[in-house]
């Protein structure tokens, strides 16, 4: 089953644009497109000149209504979770635009970013226990780490639809704007990311995802800070600051 067209990838000035593009089907997930946005995803982690990774969702209905339902027991693999945690783990900052809504393995997809920019209205809805399937590992993971156990049992146990002010609240969303507001919200977080020297950036992400998943040591920490004040991009930096 594929209707519509697979997720595209554009980059353009130091940043890497995915865009689901089913907006009649509410940008769902179709078998073959895992591997294409593990393509696509592995294609941006190659190209050390892109500073960001924004994804969003043709249309203005839905972000991502998630894995096609009519394939989940028949076609959905380790693909589709590999592709995810693919998302996650890369080292430059990534933003979701949530365009719309986010339903399911959408909701997922959103969270695997390190920024979430949702336009007011949008909704949030799990359906796994309505037909009940028990969440892969990661997906439960991620929500448990980054919004808290009793957030998850919330989402997962009860099926409610979070509306967009309880996503802000909640943390899910880092920033609700109005829809004509979107593009400049995103540019705001690429001019800020921009200023920002890249490879503390990475570090300091890498090292803030480790605290998160209890993989951190104080010792790690301390290295990559003596590190960077040994560095020429950090004194070149401060001595800039200093002469203004």
């Amino acid at each position: 089953m594929n209707s519509g067209s697979s997720p595209s990838l554009e980059v353009a000035d130091q940043v890497a644009t995915i865009t689901l593009r089913r907006p009649h089907h509410h940008n769902r997930i179709d078998p073959d497109d895992p591997t294409v946005l593990l393509r696509h995803i592995e294609r941006v982690r190659s190209d050390t000149s892109i500073r960001l990774l924004v994804i969003t969702g043709e249309g203005e209905r839905t972000f991502c209504s998630g894995y096609t339902l009519a394939q989940i027991g028949t076609h959905l693999d380790r693909t589709l979770e590999d592709m995810f945690d693919a998302l996650e783990s890369l080292e430059i900052p990534t933003l979701c635009a949530m365009n719309g809504s986010a339903y399911g393995g959408g909701t997922d997809l959103a969270l695997a970013c390190d920024f979430r920019i949702g336009v007011r209205g949008c909704k949030l809805f799990m359906p796994a226990a309505r037909f009940g399937l028990h969440y892969y590992p990661g997906g439960l993971r991620r929500f448990v780490s980054r919004l808290g156990p009793t957030t998850a049992k919330k989402i997962f146990l009860t099926s409610m639809t979070l509306e967009s002010e309880e996503l802000l609240r909640i943390g899910f969303l880092t920033d609700l704007v109005e829809c004509e507001g979107l593009q400049a919200r995103i540019n705001a977080y690429r001019e800020g990311l921009f200023r920002c020297e890249p490879r503390a950036v990475s570090s300091m992400k890498r090292h803030i995802d480790a605290i998160m998943a209890g993989d951190w040591t104080e010792e790690m920490g301390r290295a990559a800070y003596e590190a960077s004040l040994q560095s020429p991009e950090t004194s070149q930096r401060l001595a800039e600051l200093v002469a203004k």
